[in-house]
C-alpha cells in the first residue's frame, strides 16, 4: 500500500482512537489529523494547507453534532479538497443517495472488514469510486427503476417526517411554505402506496429509504 495520509471525522473520540489505532497498525497509512465534525475538518484541512501538508483521503462519520458530513463533503469537494469517505452505521437510499450527490468517493458501513476499508481508502486515493456490493447493488440504475422513485427532495422530507416533526417545521428547516410540504406529501403517499404519515414512515423504513 502507497504511504497515504488520513485525516479522521467523527464525532465520538473512542471511535477516532479505535480507527487511529487499527489504521496505523497498517504499514503505509499514518493518521495525520483529526476532527469532530465537518466545520472542524474543512479547519483543519485549511491549517495543514498553509503548512505545507496533504491528506490524501478522509474518512468521514455521516451524523455529527455539529455540521454533518454532506455537508462537509460537499464543501471539501467544491474547494477542491482530498476525496471523502463515508465510514457510517446509516444505511438508508437517503443517506447513500445525498452523500453521493455531495461528491463522496465511497460510502462504507463501520462494520466493513477491515481489509475492505483498506481497500477502500486506496481506491479513494487514487480517484476511484468505492461501494460495498450491497450499496452499489442498490444505486444501479434497474434497482432505482424498481423503486419508489422518491426524489431527494421527498427523501429529505420523509426524514424529517420521522423525526416527528410537523408540517410547519419541515416548512421552516426546508425553507419552503407548507403548502409545498402538503404537495410533497401527497407525492409521497402515491409513491409509496399509503395514504397517511405513519404508514410513509413505516414504509420508509422498512424499504430502507430513510433510517
Amino acid at each position: 500500500m502507497p504511504n497515504l495520509k488520513i485525516m479522521l471525522v467523527d464525532d465520538h473520540p473512542v471511535v477516532r482512537a479505535g480507527l487511529r489505532a487499527v489504521l496505523t497498525e497498517q504499514g503505509g497509512l499514518s493518521v495525520l489529523a483529526e476532527a469532530g465534525d465537518g466545520a472542524a475538518a474543512l479547519a483543519q484541512l485549511e491549517r495543514l494547507k498553509t503548512l505545507g501538508q496533504h491528506v490524501d483521503v478522509v474518512l468521514m462519520d455521516l451524523q455529527m453534532d455539529g455540521m454533518d458530513g454532506v455537508t462537509a463533503t460537499a464543501k471539501i469537494r467544491a474547494q477542491g479538497g482530498p476525496p471523502v469517505l463515508i465510514l457510517t452505521t446509516y444505511d438508508s437510499d437517503a443517506d447513500i443517495r445525498a452523500a453521493l450527490d455531495a461528491g463522496a468517493a465511497g460510502y462504507l458501513l463501520k462494520d466493513a472488514p477491515l481489509p475492505d476499508v483498506l481497500a477502500a481508502v486506496e481506491a479513494a486515493a487514487a480517484g476511484e469510486q468505492v461501494l460495498s456490493a450491497d450499496i452499489a447493488a442498490r444505486i444501479t440504475p434497474e434497482a432505482r427503476a424498481n423503486s419508489t422513485d422518491l426524489s431527494p427532495r421527498e427523501l429529505e422530507l420523509l426524514q424529517l417526517l420521522a423525526r416527528g416533526q410537523s408540517n410547519k417545521e419541515i416548512a421552516g428547516e426546508l425553507f419552503i411554505s407548507q403548502s409545498t410540504v402538503k404537495t410533497h406529501l401527497i407525492h409521497i403517499y402515491d409513491k409509496l402506496g399509503v395514504d397517511n404519515r405513519t404508514a410513509a414512515i413505516d414504509r420508509a423504513r422498512g424499504s430502507r429509504l430513510i433510517r
